[in-house]
């Protein structure tokens, strides 16, 4: 066997269309890939690049392919023929929050089907040396390019400022305000769950923010104060929390049994856990006194007591789309086309008709 311009080990046989026989004890090569989907190896290593330009069917037939072959790039055998890691480095400071680690969920798979290892490495970002010594660890174990994922403005104002040495790609939430381009979170979500919640009944709401340090929640909380605006709606207020289900609590605490609204439109489910035990713990029942909503959709909200109505978030897909960025700086490439933040109303049993006035 031979090693190719991919770095690919290439099969002395085979017939056309088809898998080899000895696929199922030797790991797959892109050629074996291309006989199962009916496609030349090229296409197999464009579409493991991220290419835009194939056609969805063809798409479909390769990733099927792959997933049925169980494909595996030799990174070893690419390294030395391209001369050049097969590593990345993706750094982050919110490893345990959802939205995160969904993230980096994504980015890690988008990594493995372009060929690469992701190598994550957190760090506390209220130590104003963390960042250098984890670039200097990444610098260290000779990746390809750098992947930082930041949250908070001074996050991302730190990345702007660091000499990576390598490739880098930030990645954060750009503040629609000074952007002017608005996610599908914003234009389509929110204006969906306050339709929805409208069409119910409710005419008052409170909304449980995140902090402000934060673009995601400065977005999340104007996207509710325009849906709201859009229907001539107006809001009983806006609480600032810390995205936990600790702040969601103290928030309906502070208000009391009088929340002066019949919606709580919390910015992400772990709030909307918070929010949804101190109503019980001041009597109020979910959703026939209140209604409570969240984002995300994390694992658990389906199972909170009852269900909760949210806005799914696709985090994997910003963390996949976050790999081909930097990619594409990698190889000097032109940037990919960037997808919106998809999401979707998921609607369960925390919402209902609005209750009448006592």
């Amino acid at each position: 066997m031979a090693v190719d311009a991919a770095g690919e080990t290439t099969p002395s046989s085979g017939t056309p269309g088809e898998a080899p026989a000895e696929a199922a004890s030797k790991p797959a090569t892109i050629y074996d890939v291309a006989r199962a989907a009916g496609v030349s190896h090229q296409t197999v290593s464009r579409f493991l690049k991220g290419y835009k330009g194939i056609r969805p069917h063809t798409q479909e037939k390769v990733a099927k392919a792959l997933a049925e072959l169980r494909y595996r790039p030799n990174l070893t055998a690419r390294s030395l023929k391209s001369g050049r890691p097969h590593r990345l480095a993706a750094l982050t400071h919110e490893i345990e929050q959802v939205g995160p680690s969904r993230i980096i969920q994504g980015a890690s798979a988008a990594a493995r089907q372009a060929g690469y290892l992701l190598d994550i490495i957190t760090f506390d970002m209220t130590d104003a040396d963390a960042v250098d010594e984890a670039v200097r660890l990444a610098a260290s174990q000779d990746v390809a390019g750098i992947l930082a994922l930041a949250s908070t403005d001074a996050m991302t104002e730190v990345f702007e400022r660091t000499d990576f040495r390598v490739p880098a790609h930030i990645a954060a939430e750009e503040d629609d305000e000074v952007t002017g381009h608005r996610t599908e979170l914003s234009d389509v979500g929110f204006p969906s769950l306050i339709a929805y919640l409208a069409g119910l009944g409710h005419e008052r709401f409170l909304h449980i923010a995140g902090p402000s340090a934060y673009s995601a929640a400065r977005n999340r909380a104007r996207a509710y104060e325009r849906a709201l605006a859009d229907r001539g709606l107006a809001s009983a207020g806006t609480i600032h929390g810390d995205w936990s289900a600790e702040s969601g609590y103290d928030a309906v605490m502070g208000r009391g049994a009088d929340l002066g609204a019949t919606a709580v439109v919390a910015a992400n489910d772990q709030t909307a856990l918070g929010a949804m035990l101190a109503l019980r713990e001041l009597g109020l029942r979910i959703p026939e006194d209140v209604s409570v909503t969240g984002v995300d959709d994390i694992p658990e909200a389906a199972y909170f007591a009852p269900p909760l109505t949210t806005l799914r978030v696709d985090f994997a897909a910003q963390g996949r789309s976050a790999v081909q960025e930097l990619l594409s700086r990698i190889d000097q490439a032109p940037p990919p086309r960037v997808p919106s933040l998809q999401t979707e109303l998921v609607i369960r049993a925390s919402t209902a008709w609005a209750a009448k006035p006592r």
